[in-house]
């Protein structure tokens, strides 16, 4: 089978196996289609629920979050409106009402 021959896309394994119509990796258990585009995970948000973020979402923080030079937390139950993903550690950029603009986690919050 020609399909024997794909490697793993999440750890470049070459032992990868057809299962059913998936194909499967023995060393890092990831399975996929191989017939389905490309979806490169690091391009993908999500939230602490696994649910995928988009620019303009809102989401609610989950916890308290301490904040450099701020006297109180941004407290769990914040919402936070017309959020902005970006590269990096904190991948979403927003503005919080009497906290002002700040980066935050993915990690740290859900969709609203």
């Amino acid at each position: 089978m020609s399909d024997s021959s794909i490697p793993c896309p999440q750890c470049n394994s070459p032992y990868a196996y057809p299962m059913d119509s998936l194909m499967a990796c023995p060393e890092c258990g990831h399975e996929w289609n191989p017939n389905e585009p490309d979806t490169s995970e690091e391009d993908v948000v999500k939230d602490a629920n696994g649910n995928v973020l988009q620019d303009g979402d809102s989401v609610v923080v989950i916890k308290n979050l301490p904040v450099k030079g701020a006297p109180k937390p941004v407290k769990a139950g914040t919402k936070v409106k017309n959020i902005r993903l970006t590269e990096g550690d904190h991948n979403i950029s927003c503005k919080i009402d009497g906290f002002g603009a700040m980066g935050l986690k993915s990690e740290f919050v859900r969709k609203a």
